[in-house]
């Protein structure tokens, strides 16, 4: 009980401090999604995401931090066993299930559903 509440307070910060930079500033939402990965992965090279995942468990890794932190810890995984050449495919390798999950599932939903535009 307790780990889904951490994940609550933690998934929900994360998002209210996204939401108030699209109420309070200029910002699109386009910008702060490109924020917020970057900020995961400067986060998770610099290892102070990890203990956030570690005490929120999917309330961090769920949110867009957590895919930017995914890539780093990927890339970084890769350069220790590969050498320089990992940092740049190690990132894709350890996202490519859940990339091919969300292609996968967009798709299966395009065909379910019907698209309309907005009138």
């Amino acid at each position: 009980m307790w780990m889904y509440v951490k994940a609550f307070l933690v998934g929900g910060a994360l998002c209210m401090i996204g939401e108030a930079l699209l109420l309070r500033t200029q910002l699109t939402s386009s910008r702060i999604l490109v924020g917020y990965v970057t900020a995961g992965v400067l986060l998770g090279a610099l290892g102070v995401y990890a203990p956030i995942v570690e005490f929120a468990g999917a309330g961090a890794t769920v949110p867009l931090t957590g895919f930017g932190y995914s890539l780093a810890k990927g890339a970084i995984e890769a350069v220790h066993e590969q050498g320089w050449l990992g940092a740049f495919t190690g990132g894709t390798a350890s996202c490519a299930g859940g990339i091919a999950a969300a292609i996968l599932f967009g798709y299966l939903a395009s065909v379910i559903f019907t698209p309309r535009t907005k009138k």
